[in-house]
């Protein structure tokens, strides 16, 4: 099937500006589907239950803080935000692609003989994972430019409970900074603490997520860009199972801790670049 231009993809994302030196990237709550994957899901993927549901209504309290909020629109079976363009494993465990075969329980996401054709996907590419890139790489710029330093936290979220990927249930916070390289330590020490000093939720730091494509790749902290992430158990704000139900009261709780994260975050780098420390 050849492009066309009606099957050009015009929004491929939607950002909020702030104004604070804090990008919050959302890369996997997207739902939208070019008509080529809509025809081609499996029953089994029909449901999207891969996605990161509801992350921009959770973190929408972030404006408050200044924060610059990037959210892509298209599902991740169309084209994964948080994989590398050459679609190198991050992992060496259990994982999907840049465009996924399977879901995270391992079942088909295309029926057979209807996976997307290479010329869509190199549309996809072109189209909706480029441009997301380009806004995360401008406005880390802009605020270095502005600030000295920028701040870059990617957001998401995934099923407590998922053999294929990790063993038991997952702890409710999973914070990664690419083992320590993609933040400075002392940022990562803070929004350890700041876990650590609460007992409501459990959390681990570098555990079975380290942090995906977006912050390896983003994360310098030797040039003033710090990169985090966070992967919640989506059990702690919403129902996990069809229709995937948001839980104001359940995310109000959450919330409080999410705001505390962030909010040191930001204090950490107004103290730390304030005094001029590189």
């Amino acid at each position: 099937m050849s492009l066309s231009t009606a099957n050009v993809i015009a929004e491929p994302y939607h950002f909020t500006l702030g104004t604070a030196p804090l990008l919050i990237s959302i890369p996997h709550a997207g739902t939208q589907l070019t008509p080529e994957v809509a025809s081609g899901l499996s029953d089994a993927a029909l449901p999207l239950s891969d996605t990161d549901w509801h992350i921009p209504q959770l973190y929408d309290f972030a404006r408050s803080l200044g924060a610059s909020i990037l959210v892509g629109q298209y599902s991740r079976f169309v084209i994964d935000l948080n994989r590398p363009a050459d679609d190198k494993p991050l992992y060496t465990t259990a994982t999907t692609g840049l465009y996924p075969e399977t879901l995270f329980d391992g079942r088909e996401t295309f029926k057979p003989g209807m996976t997307p054709a290479d010329t869509q996907r190199q549309q996809y590419l072109d189209q909706i994972w480029q441009p997301y890139h380009q806004k995360i790489q401008s406005e880390l710029a802009r605020m270095k430019q502005e600030s000295g330093y920028a701040l870059l936290f990617d957001a998401h979220s995934i099923a407590s409970v998922i053999p294929r990927l990790f063993d038991g249930r997952l702890p409710d916070l999973n914070l990664g900074t690419n083992s320590g390289a993609s933040c400075s330590p002392a940022l990562s020490e803070i929004l350890d603490r700041t876990c650590q000093q609460q007992t409501r939720f459990s959390h681990v730091l570098n555990g079975r997520f380290k942090g995906g494509y977006i912050t390896r790749a983003y994360g310098q902290p030797d040039r003033d860009i710090h990169a985090v992430q966070l992967e919640l158990a989506q059990v702690n704000y919403m129902e996990e199972i069809e229709p995937f139900s948001y839980s104001p009261d359940k995310a109000a709780e959450l919330q409080v801790l999410l705001r505390q994260l962030l909010e040191g975050m930001v204090d950490w780098g107004t103290d730390r670049y304030k005094q001029g420390a590189g």
